[in-house]
């Protein structure tokens, strides 16, 4: 049956449509380990290689660059092709590129600069794989399920996140950085077993001429700048990748440096966004059905944009209070992103036409990297030049402007099941 027929079949569960459980649980189980690689990286350039905030900025940066660098391309790639495939091979190419980083160390060749290009031949195969990940989902699901299956990803998100960040500073005290990333190389091996094994059914690869690519990147960049609602809601997501990179690349230095936390606290600190992203997952169908799209991911980056002034606000001294404090700003930003997530990738997918998926996800994913290559380096510069209070007061400062445009355009009507939109 396809998904197009499905869309009117009786409402049910989304665990008992065939292959989103196992999608589900692949993403689950990949999505955990990524949060012990996101903080043990960072401990690992800050603490194990002697590097600055601005060197985290650099690392981050080259974490995204290839969505810069290729994200067009690649979405009018992957909408010629089958997702499947390419998501499994993606899955077994970061695993071996992570297995790789503690093998590196062991034998004394790990430094920044290496370091910066794994990790750039990393993103180059995350791309890969999520443009490819977040189109084959639409395949698995009716359009209608998309909200629903999209929450119950941001609940193992949320899970993930809140005991993520306690185990990776677990690791971290006991067997180092370097060893804690394993634990994300046999994730994608996990994951791409999984995928391996959904039953989904999928068109032909495309046979079409190299001349056409150009004009199939045009096609997806003129949905996407050319709705009514999309577009608003593209460009307001970009300013939030922005000024999210400047405060999330500030945020671990400035924990571990000025505030003096081992990265044990810092991951107890951090998991309080993924209790709180649980919560917010939890509730994000029935508030974005009864709000709307638009205005519920007005609401969460305003939510966002309080528990980041809350974290600029810290006092110093006092190892509970700080943690406490760092908790509940990292709280509201989590409960944020929970609720904002489903709705937001639900609403785009659900308008989007099968066709234009990968062109229209990678489109608007492109920018977003690129502008956490360019906000992750400048919220390190920022760090170091004129301190990490005034760098995350910036970020706040931008989270406003975010708030403010959203909330002026088209897209804070937007609600889902209006396909009419465009």
């Amino acid at each position: 049956m396809t998904t197009d027929a499905r869309d009117n079949e009786p409402r049910r569960d989304v665990f008992r449509l065939p292959g989103y459980l196992a999608f589900w649980t692949a993403y689950s189980v990949s999505g955990f380990g990524t949060y012990i690689t996101t903080i043990a990286l960072q401990v690992l350039v800050v603490l194990t290689l002697g590097g600055t905030a601005a060197d985290v900025g650099l690392v981050n940066g080259a974490r995204w660059l290839p969505y810069l660098l290729f994200g067009l391309v690649i979405g009018a790639l992957v909408d010629r092709r089958r997702r499947k495939p390419l998501l499994v091979g993606a899955d077994f190419a970061r695993a071996l590129l992570l297995g790789a980083i503690p093998a590196l160390w062991a034998l004394g060749w790990l430094s920044l600069p290496v370091l910066i290009v794994f990790v750039a031949v990393f993103g180059f195969f995350a791309l890969v794989g999520d443009a490819a990940s977040i189109s084959l989902l639409p395949r698995i699901v009716p359009r209608a399920y998309l909200l629903p299956a999209h929450a119950r990803t941001d609940q193992s998100d949320a899970v993930a996140q809140t005991s993520g960040p306690v185990v990776a500073g677990g690791l971290i005290t006991l067997v180092g950085a370097p060893i804690a990333v394993l634990v994300d190389a046999a994730s994608y091996l996990i994951s791409g077993v999984l995928v391996s094994r959904i039953r989904v059914a999928e068109p032909p690869a495309e046979v079409r001429r190299r001349r056409q690519l150009g004009p199939d990147i045009r096609a997806g960049l003129r949905w996407v700048y050319r709705h009514r609602t999309l577009t608003p809601m593209a460009i307001g997501t970009h300013g939030w990748f922005l000024f999210n990179a400047v405060l999330t690349t500030v945020f671990v230095p400035f924990a571990l440096l000025e505030l003096r936390l081992t990265a044990f606290e810092l991951g107890i600190a951090l998991a309080a966004a993924g209790v709180a992203g649980l919560l917010g997952s939890s509730v994000s169908t029935r508030l974005g059905t009864h709000w709307g799209a638009g205005r519920t991911v007005i609401a969460c980056n305003i939510l966002m944009a309080v528990g980041w002034a809350d974290i600029a606000l810290v006092p110093v001294g006092g190892t509970v209070l700080v943690i406490v404090v760092l908790a509940v700003g990292q709280g509201l930003y989590g409960l944020g992103l929970g609720l904002s997530n489903a709705n937001e990738m639900g609403y785009r997918q659900a308008i989007t036409p099968d066709n234009l998926q990968a062109r229209m996800n990678t489109t608007i994913r492109s920018v977003n990297r690129a502008m956490i290559v360019v906000g992750a380096p400048l919220g390190g510069f920022l760090a170091v030049g004129i301190g990490y209070r005034p760098a995350l007061w910036i970020g706040v400062g931008g989270f406003v402007l975010v708030v403010m445009f959203l909330a002026l355009s088209p897209f804070r009507s937007a609600r889902h099941g209006d396909l009419s939109a465009g």
